[in-house]
């Protein structure tokens, strides 16, 4: 089976137990991507885990990031594949910045 880059990423973060995952539709919004993902981990190594996973399966089949920014400190790790951005959270991280909600206004804002 040929999976999209959405699904690739998607299955690495259910088996690495990644949590509260949302997927956002941007591509009409912006042109910094077509879909953010967002999904937190339960702490700081959780959070590099995920990261490290994500970038280690990926570049198996030859997808490499453009960019990762955050992980030195692992409370908000952005992987950036071009036309998915990858937002792994801390928890707390997660609540102080809530991006899905900015986004959502910022969607029904753009109309």
């Amino acid at each position: 089976m040929n999976n999209t880059l959405e699904e690739k990423i998607l299955n690495i973060i259910d088996n690495k137990k990644g949590f509260d995952v949302n997927v956002i539709d941007v591509h009409e919004k912006t042109i910094l991507a077509d879909k953010f993902i967002v999904v937190s981990g339960t702490s700081s190594t959780h959070v590099k885990s995920l990261s490290d996973n994500i970038e280690v399966e990926l570049k198996k089949e030859g997808i490499y990031a453009t960019r990762i920014e955050g992980y030195r400190e692992g409370r908000w790790i952005l992987m950036d594949y071009s036309e998915i951005i990858v937002h792994i959270f801390h928890p707390e991280e997660r609540l102080i910045y809530n991006i899905e909600d900015l986004w959502e206004n910022v969607m029904q804002k753009l109309g």
